[in-house]
């Protein structure tokens, strides 16, 4: 798992990701990277680890990295899946993470609310309530990987 340990949100969910791990019996091991030279020093040493796949963590710098986060995965040779759609769209294998459409219109319903009246802190705090499954079927064959019909039959976009 890459994260970036100098973004404030870095640390949520890692303890979950650790436990979920140790339960299916796989060893998870925490790769820091805080800009485009740590990016690259990671991969150096998931090639070195022989790692099986990478995680990479929401971060808003990992999201403009995105590209070099997706050909370092493929000259590699390393399944990755990220949270943000546009690492699959950018050639990483997959994404799973919350609709970034669901949440605009979310707050085009929260705006339109504010405008009829309602006050901001009336409001309840809403957490995602839809997520989105993308794979990259053409980043999965350079991968030599077959990605399962009934795991395609669940994703909200295949990329081919």
């Amino acid at each position: 798992m890459v994260l970036n340990a100098t973004f404030p949100d870095a640390a949520l969910g890692r303890r979950e990701i650790e436990e979920a791990a140790q339960s299916i019996g796989q060893r998870i091991t925490i790769l820091h990277a805080s800009d485009s030279k740590e990016i690259e020093t990671a991969f150096e040493a998931l090639v070195g680890m022989r790692a099986g796949g990478l995680l990479v963590c929401a971060d808003p710098f990992f999201i403009a990295e995105r590209a070099q986060f997706a050909a370092l995965a493929a000259r590699h040779a390393i399944p990755a899946i990220f949270e943000d759609r546009d690492f699959a769209v950018a050639g990483g294998l997959m994404s799973y993470g919350a609709s970034f459409s669901d949440a605009v219109r979310q707050v085009g319903n929260y705006t339109g609310r504010i405008l009829h009246g309602e006050k901001p802190a009336d409001l309840p705090v809403l957490q995602a309530s839809k997520f989105e499954l993308v794979i990259n079927v053409k980043t999965a064959r350079a991968l030599g990987l077959t990605v399962p019909g009934s795991l395609l039959a669940l994703a909200d976009e295949v990329i081919d």
